[in-house]
């Protein structure tokens, strides 16, 4: 499937409502999502996958992992709007064979994560509550997935000793900017950019990048 086609099926889905300014909800766009997607496809080949998707707002990266062939997708949310938006957007085009919503707060519910071959997530990086993304890195990091796919700043500096500490291993997939819409009362621009990286965390010998962190 080309990019462009792939951003436009997401582009139809109903738009994360993001309301909680202390869940840090920022929505992926179908640009970056149907990409940053492809680029996962191309390195760990959904077709057939188990995925889970965590904090997966209206479901963007899991949904576009659905069209790109994964078997089931496991969306994981806690946001009672973000939810209703997430079932709607799954509703009307998959089959329930297809999916698993999972209502539930990482890092503060109990909960069994569960199996999946690669996990995708772009969790809350910090800003308003400190720390924020550990619980999703962790919870991640905690599984036998064979790959996780991380969206986050540019600028977070603790993100690769995480996955040191936990005995994996990673690579930058892709370097791009992130548009910040102004959509919670703090913000006094319409809109920002900040820049990212998406995150290839895999297991010991299993780099798909020639980078300087592998070798």
């Amino acid at each position: 499937m080309r990019p462009k086609h792939l951003a436009i099926q997401l582009s139809k889905l109903q738009p994360h409502p993001c309301l909680d300014v202390h869940l840090e909800q920022y929505a992926t766009e179908g640009d970056l999502a149907s990409y940053w997607m492809l680029a996962v496809d191309q390195l760990d080949e959904l077709e057939g996958k188990t995925v889970l998707d965590l904090g997966a707002g209206n479901g963007v990266l899991g949904i576009a992992c659905l069209l790109l062939g994964a078997e089931h997708v496991h969306f994981v949310e806690c946001d009672d709007d973000a939810l209703e938006v997430l079932r709607s957007n799954l509703e009307s085009s998959f089959d329930e064979q297809s999916w698993t919503v999972h209502t539930t707060q990482i890092g503060r519910d109990d909960w069994t994560v569960p199996e999946t071959d690669l996990i995708v997530m772009n969790p809350p990086w910090g800003v308003q509550m400190a720390k924020a993304d550990r619980p999703f890195i962790e919870a991640a990091l905690s599984t036998q997935c064979t790959a996780i796919h991380l969206l986050h700043s540019r600028n977070s500096k603790h993100i690769g000793g995480m996955v040191r500490d936990a005995g994996w291993k990673y690579e930058h997939v892709i370097a791009t900017t992130f548009r910040l819409p102004a959509q919670y009362g703090h913000h006094s621009k319409r809109s920002s950019d900040t820049e990212v990286l998406c995150w290839r965390i895999h297991r010991r010998g299993d780099a798909r990048l020639p980078t300087e962190e592998d070798q």
